[in-house]
C-alpha cells in the first residue's frame, strides 16, 4: 500500500497516523483532507515522517486506499462528492458505524470494493483492538495488503459487519466508561500516600490481573466476585449496571435501528437484568 488517503482529519485519522508513524512505515503518500486547515496544517507538520499532504475530498479520494473518517451524517454529501474519484482505488475503508456497506456501495455509484473497520483508542501505541470486515469484491490480494498493513495498527480480528456497531460500544467507546473511574482512584491514591509511581504500577498491573481473573481462571463470575468479601461501592452496584443498560443499550439502539435492548430502555426495567 503506498498511496493513502484519509478524508476526515480528526481524531481516529490522528491515532492512526501516530500507529504508522511509530511502525516508521514507508509510504509514497497520504493525503488528508478536512475542512478545518489549521486541523489539516498540523497533521501535517506532526507527521511529516509520514509525508503527509493536506488536499481535497477529491484528491484523497483519488488514492490507493481510501479511509472515510467522518460523522456518519456527513457520509453522504461526501460520498456522492468522491464517487467517480473512487472507482480506481484498491480499497475504501470506512471508520464509521451505521452506514452499512451495501449504502455505501450505492452511494459511490456501486463501488464494492468496501471495508468496514470500528477503530480502538489503543491504535496509538499499536496496540489497538479493531474489528474489520471486508467485502469480498476486494479480492484476496486486495484483502492480504489491507490486512498486512492493519497489523501496524494492533489486533485487527475479521468479524460479521453486523456485528460492527456491537464493537463500537464494547472496544472503541469502552475506554470511556472506565478511564473517569481510573482516574478517579488513581488520584485518591496519591491521597492515601502512594507516590505517582507506585500508584501506576499497581493500577497497571491490577487493572490487567483482574481482566485475567475474570476470563482467564476458570471460574464463574460468581465465584470471582466471592474472592474479594468487602466490596465498598456494592450497595451501589444495581444503580451503576442501571446506568449501563439504559445508556448503551439506548446507543445501540440507535446505531443500529433495531430495538433488541428494549428491556433495558429505563433504570427500573435494566434492574432485573442484573441477575439473569
Amino acid at each position: 500500500m503506498r498511496r493513502i488517503g484519509f478524508i476526515g482529519g480528526g481524531r481516529v485519522v490522528r491515532i492512526m497516523l501516530q500507529a504508522m508513524q511509530n511502525e516508521k512505515m514507508n509510504v509514497e503518500r497520504i493525503v488528508v483532507s478536512d475542512p478545518d486547515r489549521k486541523n489539516l496544517e498540523k497533521l501535517v507538520r506532526v507527521f511529516a515522517d509520514l509525508k503527509v499532504t493536506a488536499g481535497s475530498n477529491l484528491e484523497a479520494a483519488a488514492q490507493e486506499v481510501v479511509f472515510l473518517a467522518l460523522h456518519p451524517p456527513m457520509m453522504k454529501e461526501v460520498l456522492a462528492e468522491i464517487a467517480a474519484a473512487v472507482q480506481r482505488a484498491q480499497a475504501v475503508v470506512s471508520l464509521a458505524p451505521v452506514f452499512k456497506a451495501e449504502k455505501i456501495a450505492a452511494l459511490l455509484n456501486d463501488y464494492k470494493k468496501i471495508a468496514r473497520m470500528i477503530p480502538n483508542a489503543a491504535t496509538l501505541m499499536n496496540r489497538g483492538y479493531n474489528p474489520v470486515w471486508l467485502s469480498r469484491h476486494i479480492g484476496q490480494s486486495g484483502k492480504s495488503s489491507l490486512m498486512n498493513f492493519f497489523k501496524a495498527l494492533g489486533d485487527c480480528p475479521e468479524v460479521d459487519e453486523d456485528k460492527l456497531e456491537a464493537y463500537a460500544i464494547l472496544t472503541a467507546m469502552g475506554p470511556t466508561y472506565l478511564w473517569p473511574q481510573l482516574q478517579e482512584l488513581h488520584q485518591l491514591s496519591l491521597e492515601f500516600g502512594l507516590t505517582e509511581e507506585e500508584t501506576r504500577a499497581g493500577m497497571k498491573a491490577m487493572v490487567s490481573n483482574t481482566v485475567e481473573l475474570l476470563y482467564d481462571s476458570g471460574l464463574s463470575y460468581e465465584e470471582v466476585v466471592d474472592l474479594i468479601p468487602v466490596k465498598p461501592l456494592g450497595e451501589s452496584e444495581a444503580e451503576i449496571r442501571a446506568l449501563y443498560s439504559s445508556k448503551l443499550c439506548g446507543l445501540y439502539n440507535k446505531l443500529t435501528g433495531k430495538e433488541i435492548c428494549r428491556s433495558c430502555a429505563s433504570p427500573q426495567s435494566a434492574k432485573s437484568h442484573i441477575n439473569r
